[in-house]
């Protein structure tokens, strides 16, 4: 055992974030409830304005009981305040408030534990309350008790009931705000220890939390669908009117009108894709955690699995679908705007091969031209060089050097014109030779 034990002299570096890793296990345990307990639990959409309101609002209920305050960095926060205990947990969206009380009545929701913190500072809880459930833990009665007996607990509400735990408790709701702007869940508890009682609690409270959170999308996606649309019948119009150009000035016009649909689509991407890619984590969640309960179902009452699943999945579907009919909208707009490039490109590069052809019989033009004024710049400089010729010649004749000049002259035409005719040749063949 000694050889695997590191010597207190070892000089080894360790990882940064090594112990916040290793403690993430361990982060955000469950609570160990007895039987009977109350709780009541608060889910809080934080401020991003004021990112640290929750944080001084705790600060001021541990000074009032004067327990111990969580440092600036936690991210949850549990403490006994002597007649509850406050479970605080902030989270990537949202914080959640638990007040877990042992007192209970022997009716259930008699009272509720919130009554047990300072009504002043409950009312100034920093956020937007999205979800309140008061959750209570009794022993299971010796007779099974029937749902007609149960409603009056839920204010009347038809009830949802399965066993969980493998029978170990069982779990009644309605799954409806009651009269005091709460939800109601209550645990029948047979044989559950502390520990399993803890571990039902925390997933039944998951489980109601993500159910929010999962929910928040499904009035983004309705607000969103007379956009989309709007946009599919833009983009079909768009599509329609390819078929229809003329010239370049109407691609480069319907080409804008596709990058303005673009940007459109991409900005409701932005303004949404965070959203719906929680909705699908949560929806996890919730599958994970029901799957948690283990649940028996009991006669004539649906269980959570089939409540919250028949409820739940046409909502998720709905921002689903939202989400992929934005994608496909996307993919969509994206290869008409590349069917429209490549008609763009196409027509460029005709009127390009057009131009080079008009070029070609222009430079041919030039050519021939070129050729021409080649032959009178020949005819003209023999005609000099004749002249000069012709005034030698009866030079030669004064001194009596010739007898006729003007034969000399015409003798001298096709000379000259040789001499110039070969020269030019010899010039421009040079003159290739250096541009090559």
């Amino acid at each position: 055992m000694s050889d695997l034990t590191l010597p207190r002299s070892a000089a080894l570096r360790f990882h940064p974030e090594r112990e916040a890793l290793f403690n993430e296990l361990h982060t955000r345990p469950f609570p160990v409830l007895a039987t009977p307990s109350r709780l009541s639990h608060l889910v809080l959409l934080a401020d991003p304005a004021q990112p640290g309101a929750e944080y001084q609002h705790l600060l001021r209920l541990c000074e009032r009981h004067a327990v111990l305050p969580p440092s600036a960095q936690s991210s949850c926060y549990y403490q006994d305040f002597g007649g509850f205990e406050l479970r605080w947990e902030r989270h990537t969206e949202f914080s959640t408030y638990t007040l877990l009380s042992k007192q209970s009545d022997s009716e259930p929701f008699l009272a509720n534990a919130l009554r047990l913190l300072p009504a002043d500072w409950l009312n100034e809880l920093p956020g937007q309350l999205l979800s309140c459930n008061h959750l209570e833990i009794h022993p299971a009665p010796a007779s099974e008790s029937s749902p007609d007996d149960m409603r009056r607990h839920f204010e009347g509400q038809r009830l949802i009931s399965a066993e969980v735990s493998d029978g170990q408790a069982r779990l009644w709701s309605a799954y409806r705000i009651h009269s005091d702007g709460c939800g109601r869940l209550l645990i029948h508890n047979r044989s559950l220890n502390p520990c399993q009682t803890g571990r039902l609690v925390r997933s039944l409270l998951e489980m109601e939390t993500y159910r929010m959170m999962l929910l928040l999308a499904l009035p983004q996606a309705k607000a969103m669908a007379p956009q989309l649309k709007a946009m599919e019948r833009q983009l079909a119009t768009a599509i329609q009117q390819i078929n229809q150009i003329q010239n370049l000035a109407d691609e480069r016009h319907l080409l804008g009108e596709l990058g303005s649909l673009a940007a459109g689509i991409e900005q409701l991407i932005a303004t949404h894709n965070y959203r719906f890619s929680a909705t699908r984590a949560y929806h996890e969640l919730i599958s994970n955690r029901l799957a948690e309960l283990h649940e028996r179902p009991c006669p004539g009452l649906q269980t959570f699995s089939e409540f919250l699943q028949r409820r739940l999945t046409p909502a998720w579907r709905t921002s689903e679908a939202a989400e992929q009919s934005l994608n496909d909208l996307a993919r969509r707009v994206q290869r008409a705007s590349e069917l429209l490039r490549t008609r763009i490109d196409l027509t460029i590069e005709t009127q390009n091969q057009q131009l080079m052809q008009a070029m070609d019989k222009r430079s041919h033009t030039q050519l021939r031209l070129q050729q021409t004024v080649e032959g009178l710049s020949v005819a003209a400089i023999s005609y000099y060089l004749v002249g000069l010729c012709k005034y030698l010649a009866e030079s030669a004749k004064s001194l009596g050097l010739l007898a006729d000049s003007q034969l000399a002259t015409g003798l001298a035409v096709p000379l000259c014109i040789g001499l110039v005719w070969f020269s030019l040749r010899r010039l421009k063949r040079r003159l290739k030779l250096g541009e090559g």
